[in-house]
């Protein structure tokens, strides 16, 4: 590679490396006036254990609680379209538990790229619930999409540790934890937005839900340090999810993001071309990667795109299976 092409894909990585720790900073919890919490020594225990007590315990959380679903079902005047949770006890001992209502589901997202917490080769499966309160009018982002909703984050009891209500905008593979961002690509979004003539936009119709999370999919033993959660936490959502930017491509190298999850597992972070070549402490997968067979030759310029500059498809020029953005010796 010539050094001006390095120097230039150096300096397109670093703005990359900027955005990624923008998108990282925004999402992160918002108690760092508190200073670094006392770290709490807590014995490494294998993901495969874990998972399985996550799992009892989300299940006595939707057991034990209901959401404010008659709201929903019936909006009054002033309804804000928050979801909001409480045990099923005294006045509301005839309330219908989250585990019964037909708007929860579950999917199971199989782990077999964690570095830490998992033998060498084992395959875990994790339980992810979400709860759609309201479904939006419009589709559902996949994970390789920018969105723009509102969150907040809580233990099982209730306690918040971080959240954001005002609309953000985020990159649902740009430094999230997993299962935050497999469960936003299971709403709805809305309409919008619209200008409302002071300056402000706002949304309509846009889906609200929650996703409840096993700590396998969220920070497991490793949670941010400046956080009131423990390790091995399991964590809910609350989502309002207003739009989202179709068939995103992050890195600008023509692709959308989504086609570059190579293997089909829902997790764009562990798909590298190029891992070989690039330094050991060097990782940019494929959709953070304007290069993404490290051949010297843009991603961009061995795909096809029409005239005005959207992906029709791949180029395989040599004819040997493989496309030629991934084909270094194309």
């Amino acid at each position: 590679m010539y050094l001006a092409d390095l120097k230039t894909k150096c300096m397109k990585r670093n703005q990359l490396i900027a955005l990624f720790l923008v998108i990282i900073g925004v999402w992160s919890c918002r108690n760092d006036d508190d200073g670094l919490l006392d770290a709490e020594t807590v014995p490494p225990r294998t993901m495969s254990e874990v998972a399985i007590e996550d799992d009892a315990e989300i299940m006595a959380f939707l057991q034990t609680h209901f959401y404010n679903y008659e709201e929903f079902e019936n909006p009054p005047i002033d309804f804000d379209f928050v979801i909001k949770f409480d045990t099923i006890a005294g006045d509301n001992a005839d309330k219908t538990p989250i585990i019964s209502r037909p708007e929860l589901k579950s999917v199971v997202i199989r782990e077999e790229s964690a570095t830490f917490g998992r033998e060498d080769g084992e395959e875990i499966d994790h339980t992810l619930y979400y709860l759609e309160a309201r479904m939006g009018v419009g589709e559902s982002p996949t994970i390789g999409d920018n969105v723009v909703l509102q969150y907040e984050g809580t233990l099982l009891d209730g306690t918040p540790f971080d959240g954001h209500n005002t609309p953000l905008n985020q990159y649902l593979s740009g430094g999230l934890i997993r299962g935050y961002s497999n469960g936003v690509e299971k709403l709805h979004a809305g309409t919008g937005p619209i200008e409302n003539g002071d300056g402000t936009v706002s949304f309509e119709d846009f889906g609200v839900g929650a996703i409840f999370i096993p700590s396998g999919l969220g920070y497991f033993s490793r949670p941010p340090q400046t956080s009131i959660i423990g390790a091995y936490a399991p964590l809910i959502f609350k989502i309002a999810l207003f739009a989202f930017e179709k068939d995103t491509d992050f890195d600008g190298d023509g692709i959308p993001s989504i086609l570059e999850d190579l293997d089909g597992d829902g997790n764009l972070n562990n798909d590298n071309t190029d891992a070989d070549t690039e330094p050991p402490t060097v990782f940019f997968p494929n959709h953070n990667d304007t290069d993404d067979d490290q051949d010297g030759i843009p991603t961009i310029d061995e795909i096809e795109l029409d005239s005005d500059g959207n992906f029709v498809g791949f180029r395989d020029s040599d004819g040997d299976g493989i496309d030629d953005h991934l084909d270094n010796d194309n």
